[in-house]
């Protein structure tokens, strides 16, 4: 038995039919992955947002922890945190731009570090930079948090 050529090839109306299918799909698996991603970030943001929990005396000793394993491996310098920019009441845009008071924008975690250095590790001379990391779409993105003492 031979198949009706017919039968063969399909419509190409079908075929379409099956193309903008498989593209639907994809856009849909696209958009729910968007979604995870975004839930996720969500999450974070409203973790980074909260108080750590730690008292003043655990906060101290997590920083000389930190940086005694910085200066045991020789550095000068190590960044200590990195948080997204909806953790600053405007998004870093003081930061960006170096503004006097851009403290005043820190939120969360962010803000319980500044804090930490100013009232501890300020006097004892260490230095403190908050600047953006990376500029997708050209605009401040995630932002970092670096401790030094040289």
């Amino acid at each position: 038995m031979t198949a009706d050529i017919e039968d063969i090839l399909p419509k190409a109306s079908d075929v379409l039919i099956r193309v903008a299918e498989a593209e639907a799909e994809k856009a849909a698996a696209h958009g729910r992955q968007r979604a995870a991603e975004q839930a996720e970030k969500d999450a974070l943001i409203a973790k980074l947002s909260q108080p750590s929990g730690l008292n003043e005396e655990e906060k101290v000793k997590l920083a000389a922890s930190v940086i005694k394993r910085a200066t045991d491996n020789g550095l000068l310098e190590v960044q200590v945190h990195r948080f997204p920019n909806a953790l600053c009441t405007d998004h870093g845009r003081a930061i960006n731009q170096a503004e006097p008071g851009w403290e005043t924008t820190l939120t969360g975690i962010p803000k319980e570090i500044y804090n930490l250095w100013n009232d501890h590790l300020r006097e004892k001379g260490y230095k403190i930079r908050y600047q953006i990391l990376e500029f997708p779409g050209g605009m401040p993105g995630d932002i970092g948090i670096t401790l030094s003492w040289h």
